[in-house]
């Protein structure tokens, strides 16, 4: 089975999770990776320069109408929704979600109803429950589901409410996430655990 659409969402404790997320992983993936974190909407990001330093894939910040390429990671601009639809990034300043915008499971949702089963969602560390209605239109369509594991994360809600909603494929700790993504990324069947 192809995956080449990986969603990531985290809020709290997150710029380092996805940091590590992303060293992990291949500058080959055959994948193209959206990143929603949660950062306030009067902030500059500087998220993509940040990540570029320890990331052997290109991250950018999206922006509406970019066309979506393999090995490239697209990180939603403060106050933005991220959503990936018809072979492009779309980017919204629609209504908030779960009190977010941008919104992890708005990214999550538009990625499920585009790519089906070639997608995989990551939830990692993050109050609340943002991701979790997300994961589930991804689950329902066929893609998978990863879970940092709640005893690895800085803070454990956003994944624990996933765990306690959805049918997770994965829990893992943040060192095993990018080896899990990857391989599956590759083609490989699901993965041992």
């Amino acid at each position: 089975m192809k995956r080449d659409i990986v969603v990531i969402g985290a809020s709290a404790g997150g710029i380092e999770a996805i940091g590590k997320l992303l060293h992990d992983l291949p500058a080959d993936i055959p994948a193209s990776l959206f990143v929603v974190l949660h950062i306030t909407a009067a902030m500059v990001s500087h998220l993509p320069q940040v990540w570029n330093r320890t990331s052997s894939l290109l991250v950018i910040e999206a922006k509406d109408g970019d066309r979506i390429e393999s090995a490239r990671v697209y990180v939603a601009a403060p106050d933005h929704h991220l959503l990936c639809e018809d072979g492009k990034v779309a980017v919204s300043k629609g209504p908030k979600e779960n009190r977010h915008r941008p919104s992890i499971d708005t990214l999550f949702r538009s990625a499920a109803y585009s790519f089906g089963p070639r997608v995989i969602g990551i939830v990692l560390t993050g109050m609340l429950d943002d991701g979790t209605a997300g994961l589930w239109h991804i689950k329902r369509q066929g893609g998978l589901a990863l879970v940092q594991s709640p005893d690895d994360a800085q803070f454990p809600n956003m994944p624990l409410s996933a765990i306690r909603n959805v049918e997770i494929d994965y829990i893992l700790p943040m060192a095993e996430i990018g080896r899990v993504t990857a391989a599956l990324c590759n083609g490989g069947p699901k993965v041992s655990r």
